[in-house]
């Protein structure tokens, strides 16, 4: 069990993310670099399916002529355009993971509209949904501005990058896009999520093992097609903010010793470090006991939507340092027992906002049930 937050000065990332976004680079596919954007998205989805809200994945049947959900950022013709780039892509059996990719390129190229050439005030030549490019063999102006053929010419490019499916967001769009603006893709990635689950019956809380779509099974490495995964597999313990711990700010998954932990979702890693016992000592590299205090070895990571995930009770030093950015599903560390605890198992919590503190904390079975990486491998 573990027995608070770590004993550090408790900080506002919100304000940090600001200057996250404009400090951190990632190295893009191509050798350039790019801001990695951390911008939180306002608003979501105001009209989820009944599909979406039954359950995950009972139909991927997309209706692109009926009523659309309604999204405060979007009008019903945008809406209907992420549906065709979605029916688009499950016709050509593109796994739901690359519909989210779509959608949120389409978000940042367009605004989810087809737009004509604009002369000066576009990018060259560039039309459609995905500001694809006549003089670059994309097809002609015609065609790029019919959303149905713009949108197969994208995926015929995205499956045929290697390792898509692992990539993070930006970096697969941007294998595909060849962006002057490589980082913004990233920002779009939850509100997209959001829409293919709308219009798809919650495949975006899907994962693809063995070329079948799966409900609510990212682990081990696999990744939804939201972008996240549970961090270890295995069920949870000791809950959170319990009537018998109500301080208790995350929840407690057993696991033996050195089981791999691994990132919940792509993000940079703002702490990785051992945290001081009740007497201010940094004592991680032996086993703890209850009411030692401290989160011993430990990983916070800042995610796109500003979103920070924690990762306690490491038994050694993490695999990764403040500043790195970590892909969805990548191994930071394993499975122990350091700082207040009684036993191996991993603390992990889940705050929004940027908001480390405990204000800013989040029950992590419901938060990571909505993105199909369920942290009890169950819906």
């Amino acid at each position: 069990m573990e027995g608070g937050a770590p004993r550090r000065r408790q900080l506002r990332v919100g304000a940090l993310a600001a200057a996250l976004t404009a400090a951190f680079t990632l190295l893009c596919c191509t050798g350039g670099t790019a801001a990695f954007f951390l911008t939180e998205l306002s608003g979501g989805g105001d009209d989820l399916s009944p599909e979406a809200r039954s359950g995950c994945g009972r139909t991927h049947q997309v209706n692109v002529s009926g009523k659309m959900p309604r999204f405060a950022q979007y009008g019903d013709s945008q809406i209907r355009n992420a549906a065709v780039i979605i029916k688009v892509g499950s016709d050509m059996k593109v796994p739901p993971r690359g519909w989210v990719v779509a959608v949120a390129t389409a978000m940042q190229e367009s605004g989810l509209r087809s737009l004509p050439h604009l002369g000066s005030r576009n990018d060259h030549d560039s039309v459609g949904l995905f500001q694809q490019r006549p003089s670059q063999g994309w097809g002609s102006p015609e065609q790029l501005q019919d959303p149905a053929y713009t949108s197969r010419k994208f995926y015929e490019k995205l499956v045929k990058v290697p390792n898509w499916q692992q990539m993070p967001l930006t970096r697969a769009a941007q294998r595909v896009q060849v962006s002057a603006f490589p980082d913004a893709y990233a920002k779009h990635e939850e509100l997209a999520s959001k829409i293919v689950d709308a219009l798809a019956g919650g495949a975006a809380r899907t994962v693809q093992v063995a070329k079948q779509n799966i409900c609510n099974a990212a682990t081990r490495g696999q990744i939804a097609a939201s972008g996240w995964t549970a961090p270890i597999p295995g069920g949870v313990g000791s809950g959170f903010r319990t009537a018998s711990r109500p301080s208790h700010n995350g929840v407690d998954i057993g696991a033996p010793k050195h089981t791999l932990i691994r990132a919940a979702a792509t993000g940079r890693v703002l702490v990785a470090r051992c945290d001081p016992d009740h007497g201010g000592r940094r004592s991680c590299d032996v086993d703890g006991w209850p009411g030692k205090g401290g989160c011993g070895w430990f990983v916070d990571m800042l995610h796109v939507g500003g979103y920070v995930t924690r990762y306690c009770h490491m038994i050694v030093k993490p695999r990764v340092v403040p500043g790195q950015l970590v892909k969805a599903g990548e191994v930071i560390g394993e499975v122990g027992t350091s700082g207040n605890s009684s036993g191996p198992h991993l603390h992990f919590e889940v705050h929004l906002d940027g908001d480390r503190s405990s204000r800013g904390a989040v029950n992590p079975v419901s938060f990571m049930r909505d993105r199909g990486a369920p942290l009890n491998g169950k819906a």
